[in-house]
C-alpha cells in the first residue's frame, strides 16, 4: 500500500521523504512532505504509521534510513526513507548454523 500525505508548512523549505514498514505479507509505503530539520522520529508521528499498525513500538522497534540502523534523533534529507524494523522471530546466526548442521548430516548419510 503507498500512501502520499502532504502537510502544508508555513515555510518553502519542505522536502519529500518516506516512511516504510513491513509485516510478512501486507507492507506501506508513506510518502511525506515535511519541513527541512525533521527528524526520523517526527516523520514517523506525521505518518500516521503508528496509528494503522499499534504494535510499533519506538522505545524497543530498531529504525533506520535505507537498511542503515539509524537514531531517533536523526535528521532526516530529502528522499530519506524512514524504516521501522520488527524483532526478529529467529536469531539468523542460529538458523545458519543448523542449516549447516543439516547439511553435513545429510552428507554423511549419504556415504554410509
Amino acid at each position: 500500500m503507498k500512501v502520499r500525505l502532504i502537510f502544508y508548512k508555513r515555510n518553502n523549505y519542505a522536502m519529500l521523504i518516506e516512511v516504510a514498514y513491513a509485516l510478512e505479507k501486507k507492507q506501506t509505503l508513506l510518502e511525506l512532505e515535511v519541513d527541512e530539520g525533521t527528524t526520523l522520529k517526527q516523520a514517523i508521528e506525521l505518518s500516521g504509521i503508528i496509528d494503522t499498525y499499534p504494535q510499533i513500538d519506538l522505545s524497543k522497534d530498531k529504525t533506520g534510513i535505507f537498511g542503515k540502523i539509524a537514531k531517533l534523533d536523526t535528521v532526516l534529507r530529502e528522499k530519506d526513507r524512514v524504516e521501522i524494523y520488527r524483532p526478529l522471530i529467529a536469531d539468523p546466526k542460529q538458523v545458519r548454523k543448523e542449516r549447516a548442521a543439516e547439511g553435513k548430516a545429510m552428507r554423511g548419510g549419504k556415504k554410509s
